[in-house]
This record gives structure tokens, C-alpha cells and sequence, in this order.
């Protein structure tokens, strides 16, 4: 793993940090880590019932009934 160094903070920030820190339990440092993962780690994946919580609720339900399942699948060519 990689080191990371960060010079000429404002020590008004770091001590935030350090209190920000201390309220999870845990190191400034260790802190400083999960502050950068949250930051830059990318998008977590959303679960399928997620995604579909997302989409609008528009229209009837009969909008989306298959038309094999109507009575208009006889006037369906093909």
C-alpha cells in the first residue's frame, strides 16, 4: 500500500479531524483513510430492488400488460 503525505493543513482542520475521530473511535489517521475511501472510492453498486425504487411511478398498470395477455394479441399482425 501506498503513503500519502499532506503538507500545510490548517490546523483548525486538523483538529477537526482529530475530533471527527475520536467520536467514531478510532485514529486521526485511520479517519483521514475512511475520509479519503468515502471521498474517491466510487460508487457502491445498488441491489436490483434499488434501481427499481428509482424509476417513476407513471402510468396505469394496464399500460403495461403484454399484449399476448389482452384480447388485442388477435389484432397484432405477425
Amino acid at each position: 500500500m501506498a503513503n500519502l503525505l499532506v503538507r500545510n493543513i490548517d490546523d483548525c482542520l486538523v483538529q477537526r479531524l482529530r475530533e471527527r475521530a475520536a467520536s467514531h473511535g478510532r485514529s486521526a489517521e485511520a479517519e483521514h483513510r475512511e475520509i479519503l475511501s468515502k471521498a474517491l472510492g466510487g460508487t457502491a453498486r445498488k441491489s436490483f430492488a434499488e434501481v427499481l425504487m428509482t424509476m417513476p411511478n407513471v402510468g396505469e398498470d394496464a399500460d403495461f400488460l403484454r399484449i399476448e395477455d389482452s384480447d388485442e394479441a388477435a389484432r397484432v399482425p405477425g
